[in-house]
């Protein structure tokens, strides 16, 4: 396995086994280093969404990169206050201004369940979903999902949709790996994507990840990146540093033991717990 590996979509389109993540890297020059530093790295995957506020600094470190579009695999989001047909198509078409492409890979809806549409979230998410399956007919989306969905927003999604989600990108590392949601998804040719894979940072609090990161010479995030790929998740790593961003994608060259692999799926709780998409204030 390397960098430049890809999982299939149910659609059969390859989305590479890494993306890199860009949630809470600044806009303007933070956000714009971070991306040209992964790409110069041997990411081709990257991760955005309008509510990071950072999709120009992203399109541009794209543009100045050299690297071939085609090559590339771009995907960004939703935000909550956009949820309905109308307001979905225009913030697409933004989201496609701001990122200076004609088309994206992959465009989730970043929430199931808006508190400004908590009364009608099924609907609105329908509407939704109604205007991202002409983006993936007509080209400009080549591939379609969601986030931070749980089984019942999928089966209520699925109950006007004409195409099912390809993607379910959520929170997930060992301190909350969310097996009831991973397991519907496999069930469901739906690849699981990792957001946060390490725990926005705390998971390098837990001492016994320490201890075996000591163990194979690795960094803790590389042990847990590894970690979240032999469970077969899509990790979305984000750094805004040159040397962990590289450090970030050497995991290709070990594997981890199976007692090992148990101990860390044992640090449930260790490094907080995914929201749920129910309650969330925004």
């Amino acid at each position: 396995m390397a960098l430049t590996d890809t999982y299939t979509l149910s659609n059969g389109l390859k989305i590479p086994v890494i993306g890199f993540g860009t949630w809470q890297s600044q806009d303007g020059q933070q956000a714009y280093n971070a991306v040209l530093w992964a790409l110069k790295a041997g990411y081709l995957h990257i991760d955005t969404a309008a509510a990071y506020g950072n999709e120009k600094s992203v399109g541009k470190a794209i543009k100045d990169s050299g690297v071939n579009r085609e090559d590339l695999f771009v995907t960004t989001k939703l935000w909550n206050a956009d949820h309905g047909y109308d307001r979905t198509k225009k913030a697409f078409q933004q989201s496609l201004d701001n990122l200076g492409l004609d088309y994206v890979d992959l465009y989730l809806i970043h929430w199931p369940n808006p508190v400004n549409f908590r009364d009608n979230w099924q609907e609105m998410n329908a509407q939704s979903w109604k205007a991202m399956e002409e983006f993936y007919k007509d080209g400009r989306a080549r591939a379609i999902g969601v986030s931070n969905f749980r089984p019942k927003h999928i089966d209520a999604l699925l109950e006007t949709a004409n195409e099912a989600p390809m993607v379910d990108q959520m929170f997930i590392n060992p301190s909350d790996m969310q097996p009831d949601i991973t397991l519907y998804n496999d069930q469901n040719n739906i690849l699981t994507e990792a957001y946060s894979p390490l725990g926005t940072g705390k998971i390098f609090q837990i001492k016994e990840l320490n201890d075996i990161a000591a163990k194979y010479n690795k960094t803790p995030a590389q042990i847990v990146i590894r970690w979240s790929l032999e469970n077969g998740f899509l990790p979305l790593p984000k750094s805004v540093h040159e040397k962990y961003i590289k450090e970030n994608a050497d995991v290709f060259d070990f594997e981890l033991e199976q007692k090992d692999i148990e101990t860390i799926d044992g640090f449930r709780g260790k490094a907080g717990l995914a929201m749920d998409p129910d309650e969330t204030p925004f």
